[in-house]
Order: C-alpha cells, then sequence, then structure tokens
C-alpha cells in the first residue's frame, strides 16, 4: 500500500461536478421560488 499524503490528490474533477450540482441547485431553487410566486399572485 502506497504511502498517503495529505493534499495529494487532483480534485478538478470533483470541483467541477460540486460545481455543475451547485448551479443545478440554485437554479432550481430559483425556477421553484418564481412558480410560488406566480401561484400566490394567479390565485390571489
Amino acid at each position: 500500500m502506497s504511502e498517503y499524503k495529505h493534499g495529494s490528490m487532483d480534485i478538478k474533477v470533483q470541483e467541477k461536478t460540486f460545481a455543475g450540482f451547485m448551479r443545478l441547485v440554485s437554479w432550481g431553487a430559483g425556477i421553484t421560488i418564481g412558480v410560488l410566486i406566480f401561484l400566490a399572485l394567479a390565485n390571489g
């Protein structure tokens, strides 16, 4: 088994995946809030 060196792993792919996930969550939250506001105005 090789020696583990803290901080030596390449995490570029994980960072890119996380950035995409955060973008998706942000868009999803924005769309959900927009739909809820529309429904509140349409039923008000």
